[in-house]
């Protein structure tokens, strides 16, 4: 797998990962500790939790989909750390946003990791 040298390029492997289907590159955009919580309330903490969650994700619940994120907004804290809001959604054919999720990646010797992400469902408004 490439490596992220930017935030931004996190979030384009991170959906090529899912596109895939590969847990293994998925779990390596993570940190060793990394916390992962999901839209219906459940944590996967660390590194080795989060790829083998998505080994099931991927070949089970999620299987043949694709990703699409948007980035909303990307504030960097300091030279080493970035939270990113995004608006996402998965599927197999039209894809529509249906969660907001924040990623917060750290700099580690020049390569970005995700330390921590959150998934959201969107709330639906009537007009």
């Amino acid at each position: 797998m490439s490596e992220a040298s930017t935030p931004a390029q996190v979030l384009e492997l991170y959906r090529k990962a899912w596109d895939a289907g590969d847990a293994s590159a998925f779990g390596e955009l993570f940190t060793e500790d990394a916390t992962y919580v999901i839209f219906t309330g459940h944590a996967l903490l660390g590194r080795e939790q989060i790829r083998n969650n998505h080994h099931e994700v991927f070949t089970k619940w999620q299987r043949g989909t694709r990703l699409l994120a948007e980035a909303l907004q990307t504030t960097m804290l300091d030279g080493d750390t970035a939270v990113i809001l995004t608006q996402g959604g998965i599927g197999t054919g039209n894809i529509e946003f249906d969660k907001f999720q924040t990623f917060t990646l750290v700099r580690r010797e020049e390569r970005w990791f995700i330390a921590a992400f959150q998934n959201t469902e969107m709330a639906r408004r009537k007009a």
